[in-house]
């Protein structure tokens, strides 16, 4: 085999980054391919060519393979580096990059579509003595309740072609089974295009370990030993670690030794994992991912390889050049994935803009990420923002930096899980490993962190302090006079937040010597500015040291802390008509289509009252009245296709 000069990447986001990465270190051309919503995506930029795939879905850029194939062809790429998700897992497309004449970065085609039937995976598995759990398909003509109670409940209703979490359903009790059968079908069928289901048992208090797997195409194979994966949300895995503190050494030799056998039975050559359920010391397959996967920075971080570069030089031919008697575990890492999602609202995605983004750069971690400031996270697209990866010696440790590091992190203008990962790495039972897959449910973390009344007025002094600097920075005479100077006494300047709900007003005065007396209700606040610079200010209030980044973004502020993250909206200054204060506008938190519409424009509305509906990703959601007013402009109607942030309604508070 040749080795590979031009390697195109059939994936976007973080980890084409992460191929990119390493194949630029390995002196490899890089093309990537790109749908219309990543024309400006870092990922873009740091390849040596791109070429544009003409479309907004998956269906229409990254799927189509069509258009993947024209695109290696038109930039004489000699390998296909597939990435995970997309057409990781498509043994046709894999068959058609090597009868092109391109090498393919991953297992054969037949490995490939010989895990990709779950069904018929199991039987393989059987037949290499891998212990597997009780199923039965769903065919046509299936009595689905009979199957179930043969199995036993709970059961797990599930895709044959499935992934990602999709076409599944955990099935209780008997009266829930025909609806989870006929949810999960229809689901397949659009993600999938294959409907064929299959009941499997569901062990509700288990784990979550894989095997990562490594074969050169010289008949060599070894492990990397495992990583869990059980802390999940929807079936999707949001925290991994490396090793799993379930296992020993006597657990992971017997798992180990099933991986190997499953590995064999297919000709295993690449990068892959095999997945288990583990209960107390007893596991059983689950499947086998014949491609990268999210979570394999924790498996680098333990062993010291680079995964990517190793499939590289296995597509190239070359041999493992090491046994398993070479490697071993060093130290323990723990992945999390930051996501563009609403913790508080089932984990739905959250898409938006992402305004502020500035990871942890203080400590040693690892962030894999495909955003930057100002990239839009929509709704084609999984919503991962980043994965944050910390290694240590020890697992209390790791858990204990990388809630620091997400911390530290700033990540604002989107909705997030960043606070929900920190109080899971926290909580009494992540640290004493007790991590089985229903963890969210029976520890129920907190899904956000609250912000103390403290911590808000000192992000609010930072604001108006900030402000001002800004705006005397920006005069274009006596800029260096302070903010509200007069030749006579006047009164404190004032400004007006609005904070979940609540009006706040912040007076301040500056003082001869720079320093400024601020006041919030009845506390007065004596205010020293040490640094105010674009991203932020030092300030020391009432004695004590605080430094804040602040982004201003039109009347929305955004402050980033040790405190937590706090956004308020900065109301305008001055009144508009008839001297009722405009209280702002409502905005569609996501892209879709208004489908009601419950008041006009001059109706009087109460606080809560429903405005409108908006539909998107399938659900409803009610955009309601922060306050009581008048509807004083609805630029919305019935039928409207609407994008993130885009004006609605328009309110005047009562005076």
């Amino acid at each position: 085999m040749k080795p590979i000069s031009r390697l195109l990447i059939a994936n976007r986001g973080e980890i084409a980054r992460r191929i990119i990465r390493t194949a630029h270190e390995m002196g490899i051309a890089t093309v990537a391919i790109y749908a219309n919503g990543d024309a400006n995506a870092p990922f873009v930029r740091e390849a040596d060519s791109a070429v544009a795939l003409s479309g907004e879905t998956s269906a229409e850029t990254y799927l189509d393979v069509d258009k993947v194939l024209a695109a290696c062809n038109d930039t004489d790429a000699d390998a296909v580096h597939p990435g995970y998700g997309f057409l990781s897992e498509n043994a046709a497309f894999a068959r058609a990059v090597m009868d092109a004449g391109m090498q393919w970065v991953g297992p054969s085609p037949e490995a490939i579509s010989a895990m990709g039937d779950k069904l018929s995976a199991k039987r393989l598995m059987q037949e290499a003595d891998v212990p597997t759990l009780p199923a039965q398909e769903l065919g046509a003509d299936a009595d689905v309740a009979a199957a179930a109670r043969e199995i036993g409940y709970p059961v797990l209703v599930k895709a044959s072609a499935g992934g990602g979490g999709r076409g599944m359903r955990i099935v209780e009790v008997e009266a829930d089974l025909a609806d989870a059968v006929d949810g999960a079908r229809r689901e397949a069928g659009a993600a999938f295009g294959d409907d064929t289901l299959f009941l499997e048992r569901w062990l509700t208090a288990s784990r979550h370990v894989e095997i990562q797997i490594l074969g050169d195409r010289h008949g060599n194979l070894v492990h990397l030993f495992e990583r869990e994966c059980s802390i999940q949300r929807r079936h999707q895995k949001i925290i991994e670690e490396a090793p799993s503190p379930a296992v020993d050494d006597e657990l992971r030799a017997r798992m180990a030794a099933a991986a190997l056998s499953a590995a064999r039975k297919i000709g295993y050559a690449s990068a892959g994992t095999v997945e288990f359920l583990l209960d107390s010391r007893e596991f059983w397959f689950l499947e086998v991912n014949t491609r990268l996967q999210v979570e394999h920075p924790v498996t680098e971080e333990i062993t010291g390889l680079d995964l990517v570069r190793e499939q590289l030089r296995i597509a190239e031919g070359e041999t493992l050049g090491y046994g398993q008697d070479d490697l071993s575990i060093d130290g323990h890492a723990i992945e999390a994935r930051l996501y563009a999602e609403d913790p508080g609202n089932d984990f739905l995605p959250a898409p938006g803009t992402v305004i502020a983004w500035r990871p942890d750069t203080a400590t040693n971690a690892r962030f894999d990420s495909g955003i930057e400031a100002g990239s839009e996270i929509g709704l084609q697209f999984d919503p991962m923002i980043a994965k944050v990866i910390v290694k240590a010696q020890t697992r209390q440790e790791a858990a204990r930096r990388l809630a620091r590091v997400l911390e530290n992190t700033r990540l604002q203008g989107v909705t997030n899980n960043r606070d929900f990962l920190v109080e899971t790495l926290r909580a009494p039972a992540f640290i004493q490993g007790n991590t089985t897959t229903d963890f969210i449910e029976r520890v129920d973390p907190g899904r956000k962190s609250e912000i103390s009344a403290e911590v808000l007025r000192h992000a609010l002094i930072a604001a108006v302090i900030h402000a001002q600097a800004q705006r005397r920075a920006g005069a274009r005479v006596l800029g260096s006079i302070a903010s509200g100077w007069r030749n006579s006494i006047m009164p404190p300047q004032m400004t007006a937040f609005r904070h979940a709900g609540d009006k706040i007003a912040v007076s301040y005065r500056a003082q001869r010597n720079g320093s400024f007396d601020v006041s919030i209700g009845d506390s007065t606040y004596a205010v020293v500015v040490f640094a105010d610079g674009a991203d932020g200010t030092d300030l020391e209030i009432n004695g004590r040291r605080v430094n804040l980044s602040l982004t201003a973004d039109r009347d929305r502020w955004l402050v980033h802390g040790p405190g937590g993250d706090i956004e308020f909206q900065e109301l305008p200054r001055f009144p508009i008509g008839g001297g009722t204060e405009f209280s702002g506008g409502l905005t569609a938190p996501m892209p879709g289509n208004i489908t009601a519409t419950h008041v006009a424009e001059g109706d009087r509305v109460e606080e809560g009252q429903l405005l409108l509906i908006l539909e998107a990703m399938k659900m409803e959601h009610r955009i309601t009245a922060p306050i009581a007013g008048t509807v004083s402009q609805m630029r919305a109607a019935v039928g409207d296709q609407v994008d993130n942030g885009e004006l609605l309604v328009v309110l005047e508070e009562e005076a």
